[in-house]
């Protein structure tokens, strides 16, 4: 995989980039103050001056020194500053993108690499980015500034000086090509490790049932000691470059010592000069030296960033609507013509072909794994189908069109409740609803005698953290996030699966009365829902094979009876 070797380029990188080469030029600019004034102090003491001749040398040092760190401290102040805010920005363009790719991008990539990439790798990056564009700068501007004010002294000095540095560097890319195939094995073993955690904890009560728990933690045993072995391999390769760095500049630094301290014996080179040099030497080499060490330590930000961009990449595009705002009403006409889905070249949904009006309650049924949820992943814009076209009123058009998204509100299984208060999380869809538009929601989804028994009323704090809520007070929430949207279209994927009898009838009631103008998709292979439907589409296999109201598909005897016969009791041969 091919990474780039430059400056990483970001918004706000170049005025970054520019400001740190302005400053790290004074820095050089400061350093040689520093080791120019330190060396004729000491030159004057030597020749046996009075310490009131040497004060303004003193005093010129430590003003070089002070401005040297305060310059430092600038840029390192910068340098993290636009760390954290280009880290922020990524985070939430990653997470947007995981969002807008579905479930089953999510299935695909496995929630331990994903959960990884959106903190770890996400905080590797800001070190990547705080340290890199600093030490890459430093490791140009301090070296070129130094040997030239070298030259002027001293022409075997700087030469001696300029000749270490390809030797350093060839010995140090070797050295670093080895060390970034560690990284990259690390960082996959760190993966497999990642999806194997999280995985067991979703499953571990099933796992448990199953007798299985004993044998799977030998499994995550195996992958923690392959991912021990390839940090210790990569930790290997980082300590042998560090000391083959320190070892080749030392020496470039001892030939140098070495060759003025004979100069010096034989009168050819002033002692002035010589110690400037000196003092010059380490300052030479110190940016280079870190940015060999600091290879290692970002190593993580740099496949981090590559595994980073290639996620976004694949978020779907929101394309630009044909018109200036979709609002959608009764008259509107949805059509599917054709549309396919694969994952990894298998075949999730097949020639899906239907029409429906924009009103009343769609069902959508069929046994599980018929490809009713990945439907309404293309319904809701999260998804692009692999093949096939889209209809709204004749034209063809992309689900994910913002003004689509700005129509759709998403009720699935389990909805998320944020660990915030109850007001916030209403107001998912719509931030800048008003305390008294929440409350009108809350009376009207059935909530309202449970929230005057709260402290805060609509501002307590609900979730991770708060107050622990029932599944159908979760399933309440939903709703209300996508009443208080005013939002025409309503997705529900099996919102009353996982509910007992009496909630699940509560919640129906609610349901039916306020989605009644609304244009509504609902999976569900609850028998009672299916005779509410205006419409039903009945899949299998991936396709829709039957479509029509509950009394036209029990007499055409097809899936749609069979199923009905299945959930009913009745005996199919009857």
């Amino acid at each position: 995989m091919k990474r780039n070797r430059g400056l990483p380029q970001f918004p706000g990188s170049r005025k970054l980039h520019m400001s740190l080469a302005c400053l790290i030029l004074i820095e050089g600019i400061a350093i040689i103050a520093q080791a120019t004034f330190l060396a004729r102090a000491i030159t004057l003491l030597f020749e046996r001056e009075p310490l009131t001749e040497v004060v303004f040398e003193i005093i010129f040092f430590l003003v070089s020194y002070l401005v040297r760190y305060g310059v430092t401290h600038i840029q390192t102040t910068l340098a993290e500053n636009y760390a954290e805010k280009t880290g922020t920005s990524i985070r939430n363009r990653l997470i947007t993108s995981i969002f807008n790719s579905g479930a089953h991008f999510i299935q695909t990539e496995g929630t331990g690499r994903l959960v990884t990439l959106t903190v770890k790798g996400v905080n590797d990056l800001k070190k990547y980015l705080d340290i890199i564009s600093i030490r890459t700068l430093k490791s140009v501007i301090i070296p070129v500034m130094i040997v030239i004010y070298v030259f002027t002294h001293d022409m075997i000095s700087a030469v001696i000086l300029v000749a270490a540095v390809p030797i350093i560097i060839i010995f140090m890319i070797l050295l670093g090509l080895a060390a970034e195939k560690m990284a990259d094995s690390q960082y996959a073993t760190y993966r497999v490790l990642s999806n194997h955690f999280l995985d067991s904890m979703k499953g571990l009560e099933t796992l448990t049932y199953l007798g299985e728990s004993e044998r799977h933690g030998k499994r995550i045993k195996f992958v923690s000691e392959q991912y021990r072995k390839a940090t210790m391999k990569t930790l290997r390769v980082a300590f042998l470059s560090s000391f083959a760095l320190d070892f080749f500049t030392s020496l470039s630094i001892a030939f140098v010592a070495v060759g003025l301290g004979f100069r010096l014996i034989d009168g050819t080179l002033l002692l002035l000069p010589a110690l400037t040099i000196l003092f010059l030497e380490p300052e030479y080499f110190l940016p280079i030296k870190q940015v060999g060490k600091d290879f290692h330590a970002t190593l993580d930000g740099q496949v981090a960033i590559e595994n980073i961009d290639t996620i976004i990449k694949k978020q779907p595009v929101l394309e630009p609507s044909n018109q200036a705002e979709m609002i959608w009403t009764p008259n509107h006409h949805l059509q599917l013509q054709t549309i396919s889905y694969h994952i990894k070249d298998q075949p999730v949904l097949k020639d899906i072909s239907f029409s429906v009006k924009g009103k009343g309650l769609i069902g959508i049924v069929g046994p599980s794994g018929s490809g009713k949820s990945t439907l309404l992943h293309i319904l809701t814009g999260r998804i692009q189908p692999s093949k096939g076209r889209i209809l709204i009123n004749g034209l063809e058009t992309q689900l994910t069109s913002e003004d689509w998204l700005k129509t759709v509100a998403y009720i699935p299984q389990h909805p998320y409740i944020f660990p915030t208060t109850l007001a916030e999380n209403i107001r998912f869809y719509a931030p800048e609803a008003t305390d008294q538009e929440i409350e009108i929601i809350v009376d009207e989804i059935g909530l309202g005698s449970f929230v005057q028994e709260l402290p805060d009323g609509i501002h307590e704090r609900v979730g991770d953290g708060g107050r622990t809520l029932s599944g159908g007070q979760e399933q309440r929430i939903a709703m209300a996030r996508a009443l208080l949207s005013d939002k025409s279209v309503i997705l529900l994927d099996e919102p009353t699966a996982h509910l007992d009898i009496e909630t699940e009838y509560e919640i129906k009631q609610v349901m039916l009365r306020l989605f009644k103008d609304k244009f509504v998709f609902f999976a569900t292979h609850r028998l009672h829902w299916m005779m509410q439907m205006d419409d039903l589409l009945v899949m299998d296999k991936g396709k829709v094979v039957q479509q029509g109201t509950h009394e036209e598909l029990i007499h055409e005897k097809g899936m749609y009876a069979l199923l009905h016969h299945r959930m009913s009791g009745d005996d199919v041969s009857g």
